[in-house]
């Protein structure tokens, strides 16, 4: 936490909860009814972490957000619903860490037996996810944490 800047943390809680807020505002105005949403959070809301004190706790609005258009929506059928990866080897993944955070989370995560990686693969994300905006409809209000058991909530 000592290392954030208040920059930093602003940019984080405009990318993670503004965008995210406005987006589940506007997908309620708009979606028809029966519908589905899906948002990203992290796997990270799961379980303390060292070095993602701002990160995951820009996220936690995300599922909080979630939940409550769950109830708001439901009345017209839109499920909504969250889904947590676990750290995933993507080009947005390692700009945005330091090494400690990097090397912390390939040790972690290569505790999993369930990965190719030892990190999240989207192989194992994407068949969720479709899942939950189509035949999913039973789910929602909840997230789903998708870590090959990275962390459990």
């Amino acid at each position: 936490m000592v290392d954030i800047s208040e920059a930093e943390y602003d940019e984080m809680t405009a990318v993670n909860a503004k965008t995210a807020f406005f987006f589940l505002k506007e997908a309620g105005k708009h979606l028809n009814d029966n519908g589905k949403i899906c948002t990203l959070v992290t796997s990270l809301l799961g379980a303390f972490t060292p070095f993602y004190a701002a990160y995951a706790g820009t996220k936690a609005p995300v599922e909080h957000f979630t939940r409550a258009a769950a109830k708001e929506f439901g009345e017209r059928g839109i499920s909504v619903t969250a889904v947590g990866p676990g750290p995933m080897d993507t080009p947005f993944f390692y700009p945005a860490e330091g090494a400690d955070a990097v090397a912390y989370h390939k040790t972690a995560a290569a505790l999993s037996p369930f990965s190719k990686t030892g990190l999240t693969d989207i192989e194992d994300v994407v068949p969720f996810i479709r899942h939950l905006v189509s035949d999913g409809w039973w789910v929602t209000g909840q997230t789903i944490l998708i870590n090959g058991g990275y962390t459990t909530k």
